[in-house]
């Protein structure tokens, strides 16, 4: 009996790319909540690398999370915090789309290949 394959990603980065679009008028009451959950998760979960929230420069009606953590185990945690309820209770209306979330394995970034 062959022993299951390890996952390759397990030992790396998690990655979550979330993306929305914002409606008209909407914008500061969404990045209220979006910084309110990023800055609470980078401050009080220990397996949050990252968290940012960027505005894109073409359509500032478009919101991007990228979000770092340790592990899926750390990301798993991370939705069940008091932080995200808040912004899950918050933002469905103020969004007019909410598109397909990406999970990624991490390989390398720039401040840690410094090193």
């Amino acid at each position: 009996m062959s022993e299951p394959m390890p996952n390759p990603n397990a030992s790396r980065p998690f990655v979550v790319v979330a993306e929305f679009r914002v409606k008209p008028g909407a914008l500061d009451a969404f990045l209220d909540l979006a910084h309110d959950d990023a800055r609470s998760s980078v401050a009080h979960e220990p397996g949050c690398r990252a968290f940012d929230v960027a505005v894109s420069e073409s359509d500032p009606q478009t919101v991007v999370f990228y979000e770092v953590y340790d592990d899926r185990a750390a990301f798993d945690a991370h939705l069940e915090t008091p932080h995200l309820a808040r912004f899950r209770d918050g933002f469905p209306a103020l969004i007019e789309e909410e598109r397909p979330v990406r999970f990624l394995g991490r390989t390398c970034c720039g401040a840690e290949a410094a090193r």
